[in-house]
This record gives C-alpha cells, sequence and structure tokens, in this order.
C-alpha cells in the first residue's frame, strides 16, 4: 500500500510523524520527489530486520545508516508511531539554506509505501480456530500521518500566502497549514524568491545565510530613472572586478547605455536638468540643408552633449544654419569661401569692409568631411599681436589646409619642436579672442620646460580664426601626433601653421620618435 502526499509548490520538509492504529509495519519505505513525482528518492528504509529485508546496515548498530530498526517492533500493537527527522544525522547542516540542505529538505511529493503487514502478537485468547479456517486478515490503519515544515523561500521571507488557485479544505484535524508563496523582502521575487526583483541585478542573486544571518540583499541597478527593469550579465560583472553587473533594460526617455547613461544618437543632454529627469535628453535641431549626414546613417546627429551639430563646408552656427564670415551662398552643398580678403556679403557674395563683419553673432561650427566630423568653430578676432599671429590673416589668399608630410629628419629638428605627444581631439571652444580644443594625450614623445602628463589637456590654435580656417585640421574622436612649441610664460601649448599635425599611425609614432632620439639631440 502506498500513502502519497502531493504539494501544491516545492516545501521544506522537516519531520514526519505516523501513529499506527494497527501494528506498524515489518518493512516501510519513506521516500520524496523534488520534480512533481517524476523521480523520487528514499529518505528512510524502515525494517525489522534491516540486512534480510533491504541488504542494508542498521542505524541502530551503524550511525547515519539509512535503514532503521527502531519503529518496527510489532509492540505496541496499537499507538505505535514512526518518527522521522529530515536533518538528522548524517544530514546535519549548518546552513538551512546551503545547496546540500536544499537537496535534503524541499520536496513537492512524499511518499510512504508499507510493504510487509505484520500482526499483534498479543491477540486475546478464544475458542480454538478449527484447521480449516482461514487466519485472520491483516491490516493497516493509521491514526495521524503528521507532516511537518516550512514554506521554501532561501531565507529571504517572514510568512507565506496560498498560491493561485488554492481552495482550503475544511475537515476535521486540519489546522497549522503552511501555505507555499513567499512574501519576499531583500528585494527578491519569485514563489521562492529564488531571484532579484526586476530593478534589482546588480549582483548575482544569492540565498541568505543561515549560518550568519546575512540577508544577502539584491542590490538595485543603476538605471538614472529612465529603466524599469534590468537584468545580470556575467561579462560585465567580470569586466567591472565583480562589482556591478547589472545592465538595464529598454532605456526610456531617448537614452541608451548600460546604466542608460547617454541620450541615444539624435539626442542632446540638457545640461539644465538632472540626468535623471525624463526630458534630460532633447532632439537634435539640425537644420536640414546645412547640417551635414553622418556615415552612421541617413540621420544627422547633433554632438550629445552639447547640441551642436556636424555643419556642411562653411556653415556655421549651432543649427548650421548660416554662412561662416568668408562664405556666401547658404545651400545644399554648404557655403563658398568670399573672393575677398575679408568678408563678403553671406546671400550675394559681395565684397565688405573689414570692420562690418563685427556685429555678427558667429559661433562655432561642426564641420563634417565624408567620414568625420570636423571642428569648425569661428568667432571674428581682429588685431591678433605679432607673437600670436602665424595666422591665416597674414595672407592674401584663402586658408587652404594641406595635409603635412614627414620630411627629412634634418628639416623636422630644424622646426626646433619643443613639445610632441599623442592625442585624442575631444572638443573645442570658443573664447572670444582665442581658440581651445579639448584633448586627451595619450603618450609624450617629448616636453621641454613644461611637464606634459598624459591625460586631458588644452591646446591653443593660434591659425582658427574669423575667416573660417581651421588648419590644422584637428577632427573631433581622431588621434594625431601633434609637434608644436610651448609657450612657457603662459604654459600652454601652442599650435599654429608652423606645427606638424598628422593623424595617428603607430608607424610614423615610431619614426618620429627615433628621430628625436638619433637626429634631434
Amino acid at each position: 500500500e502506498t500513502i502519497r502526499l502531493d504539494l501544491e509548490t516545492a516545501f521544506y520538509f522537516t519531520h514526519l510523524i505516523l501513529v499506527f492504529k494497527s501494528p506498524r509495519p515489518a518493512a516501510m519505505v519513506l521516500e520524496r520527489s523534488q520534480d512533481f513525482g517524476e523521480t523520487w528518492k528514499p529518505y528512510k528504509y524502515f525494517a525489522a530486520n534491516c540486512s534480510a529485508t533491504f541488504g542494508l546496515e542498521d542505524d541502530v548498530r551503524q550511525r547515519g545508516a539509512i535503514c532503521t530498526s527502531r519503529y518496527s517492533s510489532p509492540f505496541p500493537c496499537t499507538g505505535g508511531e514512526v518518527i522521522f527527522r529530515a536533518l538528522s544525522p548524517p544530514y546535519a547542516a549548518e546552513d538551512p539554506y546551503s545547496p546540500e540542505a536544499q537537496a535534503q529538505l524541499k520536496i513537492t511529493n512524499l511518499r510512504v509505501r508499507l510493504l510487509e503487514r505484520q500482526g499483534c502478537p498479543c491477540l486475546p485468547a478464544g475458542p480454538a480456530t478449527q484447521p480449516s479456517q482461514p487466519p485472520p486478515p491483516l491490516h493497516y490503519a493509521v491514526y495521524d500521518f503528521i507532516v511537518k515544515g516550512s514554506c521554501f523561500c532561501n531565507g529571504h521571507a517572514d510568512h507565506c500566502v496560498p498560491v493561485a488557485g488554492f481552495k482550503p479544505v475544511k475537515a476535521a484535524g486540519v489546522f497549522h497549514v503552511v501555505h507555499g508563496k513567499c512574501m519576499c523582502k531583500h528585494n527578491t521575487a519569485g514563489s521562492h524568491c529564488q531571484h532579484c526583483a526586476p530593478l534589482y541585478n546588480d549582483q548575482p542573486w544569492q540565498a541568505a545565510d543561515g549560518k550568519t544571518g546575512a540577508p544577502k540583499e539584491c542590490q538595485s541597478c543603476k538605471c538614472n530613472g529612465h529603466a524599469d527593469t534590468c537584468h545580470f550579465d556575467m561579462d560585465a560583472w567580470l569586466a567591472s572586478g565583480n562589482r556591478s553587473g547589472g545592465v538595464c533594460d529598454n532605456c526610456q526617455h531617448n537614452t541608451e547605455g548600460q546604466h542608460c547613461q547617454r541620450c541615444k544618437a539624435g539626442f542632446y543632454r540638457d545640461l539644465r536638468k538632472p540626468f535623471s529627469a525624463p526630458d534630460a535628453c532633447k532632439p537634435c535641431s539640425c537644420h536640414p540643408l546645412g547640417s551635414a549626414a553622418l556615415p552612421l546613417g541617413p540621420r544627422t546627429f547633433c554632438d550629445p552633449s552639447t547640441g551642436d551639430c556636424p555643419c556642411k563646408p562653411g556653415v556655421g552656427g549651432p543649427r548650421c544654419d548660416r554662412c561662416l564670415p568668408g562664405y556666401w551662398g547658404f545651400g545644399a552643398y554648404g557655403c563658398r569661401p568670399c573672393d575677398c580678403a575679408r568678408s563678403c556679403d553671406p546671400h550675394t557674395g559681395d565684397c565688405r569692409s573689414s570692420r562690418s563683419v563685427g556685429g555678427l553673432d558667429v559661433t562655432w561650427h561642426h564641420e563634417a568631411p565624408p567620414f568625420q566630423a570636423v571642428l569648425n568653430e569661428s568667432e571674428p578676432t581682429w588685431g591678433w599681436e605679432d607673437a600670436q599671429g602665424f595666422s591665416a590673416l597674414r595672407h592674401s589668399g584663402k586658408c587652404e589646409c594641406k595635409e603635412q608630410v614627414l620630411g627629412s629628419p634634418k628639416v623636422f629638428c630644424g622646426m626646433k619642436y619643443t613639445y610632441v605627444i599623442k592625442t585624442k581631439i575631444l572638443s573645442a571652444h570658443d573664447k572670444g579672442s582665442h581658440a581651445e580644443v579639448n584633448v586627451k594625450i595619450k603618450k609624450v614623445l617629448k616636453s621641454t620646460k613644461l611637464k606634459i602628463l598624459r591625460g586631458k589637456r588644452t591646446l591653443y590654435p593660434e591659425s582658427w580664426t574669423n575667416r573660417g580656417c581651421t588648419c590644422p585640421i584637428l577632427n573631433p574622436g581622431l588621434e594625431y601626433l601633434v609637434a608644436g612649441h610651448e609657450d612657457v610664460r603662459t604654459g600652454r601649448l601652442i599650435v599654429n601653421m608652423k606645427s606638424f599635425v598628422h593623424q595617428w599611425k603607430s608607424a610614423l609614432g615610431r619614426k618620429v620618435l627615433e628621430i628625436l632620439k638619433r637626429d634631434c639631440n
């Protein structure tokens, strides 16, 4: 015979108490399933003679054996008990939430297989039984079948409630019911608190530590208020040195990135608002005619930090909506250079006097060649000092940027450059009387009097003028080898038309370094 208990979900099982009305079985097995009855494993074998019945050792003689003879005697004939504790030796565990404890305690089904009946040796005396009469039938009868345990919550809940669809049973003797759905704490979720809540996956989920009492809470992802859920990514976790592995899902409010930490392409950061604000990322407002489409796609994307747009040649303004000074004829191909010494009418191209542009509202712009946005920002700045000015203003012809070629070592050394660096261009700014280009210095090949370290620094291009001359070209996002002169008095690194500026290549860097060591000493 089999007595089987099917549970609504997984539970932690701790005790079984059986009280028989009939004599206890001469042999029985207690088994559990952790997969709703698909497979079964024995908890304990019970037999009057373990070795004869099951071929197993008896725990009366061998501590920790899986079979016992303690509860298989026919005495008492009624009211005899069978008791089993799931954490009795050898299965004692210090941490009840450890994998070892779960393997022993977690159940979805419990069954008792009654394998061999036995009669009571103390039946009252009566009339002699006729030889032809069959012996009285043996049977099993049970007073109490008591199962004790708790809901299975990995240490992340204090109490549980009924699972969906639970129908209470009203019957005599039904009491102290334990339900199976955990009311989770510690930022966990699931019917057994077996995973982290949707926005708390920055670290791997862990069961609580039942030995020390540490809750091991799930940690929130850093999504800047722009996501409702995140997931744990092992690659991100390892890359961070096991500090943060949360990746935000479906970033909202026009943001993107692992932590929704930047504006999407086509949007820029509004610095007047906190980044957690829903409207912190504003759409780019680039002029459809004057803006250049980048090779990423047909759309025009602005600078995500400032909103400035990449402009076509000769076009300026944050929105690329007008010609730069020195250019005219705003149209689909940008603006054309003026055929004048200084500036011309932006609509007709007629030449103006040198002072007529002083009232224009001229701002910096970003000029986009076929494959990379070029920063081209200008401001009318007249009266440059002689010390400042190896400038295009000194030349009657229009400024033309020619790609520089590394000539003979003698010529390079003859320029007496006081600094040579490998640097990445970050951004440029108009300071009124001069331009500043923010860079990140990657390598210092030479420095003379100024202390030049790797990291962020500012270059001062003397030759960038209101006439649209941005030579030498410094494209944002690209790396260059820059050789120029230090201004010791102001502590500035100067770039002008005499400087050597070339897009960085490893071979070029090695060649320049060799020239500096061998020929320029």
